[in-house]
């Protein structure tokens, strides 16, 4: 089943279907029609936030989903999918890959980033790394994640800051890495997503720039001239 989920993401779009407490499209109904939406489109796999979306697209949709439980904890910067206990509510709501931030951030309860990726082995899922420079894919691959995705590039502060795809950090990886390489964040059109297969992504993760409405509205809206 494992290899199965490999084999039907490869070279294929993954949309992730997200949205937080204080944007327009946060309701259950809402994401289940973004993600009809998506597949429809041709997205051949979801990425989702919460244990109530993952069961909802798993119970409405037959795609792989990667599942992720965003969660803040006073002690650490680390807020996807940052314990156990996220990666338990992830695993039995029935995602088929658990997304756990993998960055060299000091974890939340003192837990170890190895323990949580073996504690999702038990479960017979699929970890994948989200990581922000070449260094931590290396160790993800190292202590036994299943792939490695680009997601947190510019969002640690010691990772490159662009508007742009890490596509370095997609090269680097997928030249030295044996496991399969994600390409994810700041995706926001066809020819980015060219250029990632091009340079050897495994598959490719489009979020804000298909399902964040409020964001894409707004990138029109700042070309308007202020004087005409």
């Amino acid at each position: 089943m494992i290899n199965d989920v490999l084999e039907y993401i490869e070279k294929k779009l993954i949309v992730s279907c997200q949205a937080l407490e204080h944007e327009p499209l946060y309701s259950p109904e809402a994401l289940l029609a973004m993600a009809r939406a998506v597949i429809e489109g041709g997205a051949s796999a979801l990425r989702a936030n919460s244990p109530l979306s993952i069961r909802q697209m798993k119970q409405f949709f037959n795609i792989p989903i990667i599942g992720l439980y965003k969660k803040d904890y006073e002690d650490s910067d680390i807020y996807i999918t940052p314990t156990k206990l996220e990666a338990r509510a992830v695993i039995f709501a029935g995602a088929d890959i658990v997304a756990i931030d993998a960055t060299n951030r000091k974890r939340p309860l003192g837990e170890n980033l190895k323990d949580l990726v073996d504690f999702v082995h038990e479960h017979n899922k699929l970890a994948m790394a989200d990581i922000s420079i070449y260094e931590e894919g290396l160790n993800a691959e190292e202590i036994g994640f299943d792939l490695v995705g680009t997601t947190m590039s510019g969002y640690t502060p010691y990772s490159k800051k662009s508007d742009e795809p890490d596509f370095e950090l997609l090269s680097k990886l997928t030249e030295n890495l044996k496991i399969p390489v994600i390409m994810e964040g700041k995706i926001w059109n066809p020819e980015h997503i060219k250029e990632a297969f091009e340079r050897n992504a495994f598959s490719v993760v489009v979020g804000s720039a298909i399902t964040r409405p409020q964001l894409i509205t707004q990138k029109f809206a700042q070309m308007i001239p202020t004087s005409i």
